[in-house]
């Protein structure tokens, strides 16, 4: 499994600094297709620097969820990283 983009990627506005809010449609490579799915995730960053990254998603899967999810988070924390993600 391969997460290929994130499209229609969009901020929350929030007041808390540490917490960052995301919308987007995840397009991924499964082994025998591909999907679409609409995504929402959240950034939170603890006063020691690590990221809790929480995924949901707004339709229900026709896929095992938690590949999905771990994909995604690896994917995330890697746009995260390079600064693809909006500030």
């Amino acid at each position: 499994m391969k997460v290929l983009e994130f499209r229609n990627l969009a901020r929350e506005e929030g007041q808390i600094f540490y917490l960052r809010k995301y919308t987007c449609d995840a397009v991924m490579e499964l082994p025998t297709s591909s999907l679409n799915a609409k995504i929402n995730f959240s950034i939170e960053t603890t006063p020691l620097g690590e990221k809790n990254i929480i995924i949901g998603f707004d339709e229900p899967l026709n896929y095992p969820v938690l590949p999905v999810k771990k994909a995604l988070k690896d994917f995330i924390l890697m746009q995260d990283k390079e600064g693809h993600l909006p500030c």
